[in-house]
């Protein structure tokens, strides 16, 4: 038995209605079949539109969370912009029932912050400021370190977009915590630094679908680790100033 608290995602085949329409005319759509996660830290990785994070959202979606982010106990909407594709997923869940959770999008973490303050939420689940008086980063990190309580599914889209390379190592750290404590995290992301976590199970939305690759294997490390090998050939080449 499975000690994740969400052990896979299948596409339910039979019922998408047109797999030339968005989002099932997304490569990582149209070939999926069934999602395996990890128990401790998933990554899925890719280029924009590669649709990493419309499954993310369809994950969070049909596992109950607001569609914008936050808890379960959210239910808010700005402006109504996911797919339908959450109707067409099926979710294996653990014989584990998790005691926290929380869905963090990046793009509308704004909305999130707004709802929270509207709610009147006790601000020491947040380090005690408002949201909204705090930078981007700084309150991304304050949701790692304060809200997120351990032995929980937490579902992260882009969460580097806020953070610099000093607060995504930070993030790492509180990452390792919360897993020794329990917690299962599935992470959509650019970011070499995040996805370096030891032993995660990384997914990369490519062309014909979704495969499992290495760290090592993935654009992200190569191209990051060619530019910072030698970053004046790569920017003579990009910026056409070559000999």
């Amino acid at each position: 038995m499975s000690p994740a608290f969400a052990i896979s995602m299948a596409l339910l085949r039979d019922t998408v209605p047109d797999f030339e329409r968005y989002p099932f005319s997304l490569p990582a759509v149209r070939h999926l079949d069934k999602l395996t996660f990890h128990p401790a830290v998933t990554f899925i990785v890719g280029e924009n539109g590669s649709g990493k994070s419309t499954l993310l959202e369809a994950l969070a979606v049909a596992l109950g969370y607001n569609a914008e982010g936050g808890s379960r106990n959210f239910n808010f909407g700005t402006r109504a912009s996911h797919s339908q594709l959450h109707e067409h997923v099926r979710i294996a869940r653990g014989y584990r029932r998790p005691r926290d959770g929380y869905f963090l999008r990046a793009e509308s973490f704004f909305n999130v912050a707004t709802e929270v303050e509207r709610l009147g939420i006790p601000l020491d689940s947040y380090g005690g400021r408002p949201l909204h008086e705090q930078s981007h980063g700084e309150s991304f990190m304050a949701l790692l370190t304060h809200r997120f309580g351990g032995q929980g599914l937490y579902l992260l889209d882009e969460p580097e977009a806020a953070l610099s390379p000093q607060r995504q190592l930070a993030a790492l750290a509180r990452i390792h915590q919360l897993v020794k404590g329990g917690s299962q995290f599935i992470i959509a992301t650019h970011s070499p630094i995040l996805m370096a976590y030891p032993d995660a199970r990384i997914y990369a939305c490519l062309p014909d679908g979704l495969r499992r690759t290495d760290y090592e294997d993935t654009e992200h490390y190569q191209v990051t680790l060619d530019f910072l090998r030698n970053p004046r050939r790569m920017l003579d080449t990009l910026l056409g100033e070559e000999p």
